[in-house]
């Protein structure tokens, strides 16, 4: 990556910011004298780093870095005040292409990223794609960044971006809602809540980290669940059976149908 090379991170005390940055110092990707922040919201994330220099104004970040990580809201890229003169910008934001990145900040060296929350522990998954402005050493750097907090992975084709947004970049939220059904089911059974709290999470924690290990298609798994033909087998059967494979690809559609319409 660029050794020499000052980060300036607008939105550093966010939840995606803050995350990225603190990885970034606590791996030594970048030393604190390298890494600029802006921030409207505050707050004191890097105070364990006070070399760390925090800024109000993105256009006083700009000219200070090299390479310009966006890290806010869609809707808020409009109010994002800085020319960054052709330097690499890399872009967090959802259902926006490296097109309208590049009109609003003046660089067509654009690389376009879709983080989820799991950035906070270390195991986001981070696809991205590069303009063709973007060099390889520009790439070297951006898979040295995002893989600080997780798995990075370029792709070829911005619109594969655009479904992963639905698929990926929903992090904990899909997870979440089976969890939710499976221990609204439980109380229902009457488990005590923390029995059945626990019951839930360690089900879902431990398997997805089995499929994991197991590296195969978790298809495979579920065959040979079947197969078994026992209590596991009824479930999933009954689960199948009605429908739950067509309304997970229903949930999918509608997300990226969201992310496709606003490009």
């Amino acid at each position: 990556m660029h050794e020499d090379a000052v980060v300036g991170l607008i939105g550093g005390q966010g939840w995606m910011g803050r995350s990225l940055g603190l990885a970034w110092l606590e791996q030594g990707l970048l030393t604190p004298e390298r890494l600029v922040i802006s921030s409207r919201s505050g707050g004191n994330a890097y105070r364990d780093w006070p070399r760390v220099r925090s800024v109000q104004d993105n256009r006083a970040l700009a000219e200070l870095a090299d390479v310009i990580v966006l890290s806010v809201r869609p809707q808020d890229l409009g109010g994002v005040d800085a020319e960054v003169q052709g330097k690499l910008v890399i872009s967090l934001l959802a259902m926006t292409s490296c097109q309208e990145v590049a009109s609003r900040v003046g660089s067509h060296r654009v690389v376009r990223a879709m983080p989820n929350a799991a950035a906070e522990i270390r195991r986001a998954y981070f696809p991205w794609y590069a303009s063709p402005q973007v060099s390889d050493a520009d790439r070297r750097l951006v898979q040295a960044l995002l893989e600080s907090c997780g798995t990075a992975r370029e792709l070829t084709a911005e619109r594969d971006l655009d479904y992963l947004t639905a698929l990926s970049g929903a992090g904990p939220a899909y997870p979440a809602l089976l969890a939710q059904s499976m221990l609204e089911h439980a109380r229902r059974m009457g488990l005590d809540d923390d029995i059945a709290r626990e019951a839930v999470m360690q089900t879902l924690v431990g398997g997805s980290l089995l499929l994991e290990k197991r590296d195969g298609d978790p298809g495979e798994m579920v065959e040979r669940l079947i197969a078994y033909d026992g209590t596991t087998a009824e479930g999933l059967r009954a689960m199948i059976d009605g429908g739950l494979c067509q309304v997970v690809h229903q949930g999918l559609e509608a997300a990226h149908r969201v992310a496709s319409d606003s490009r």
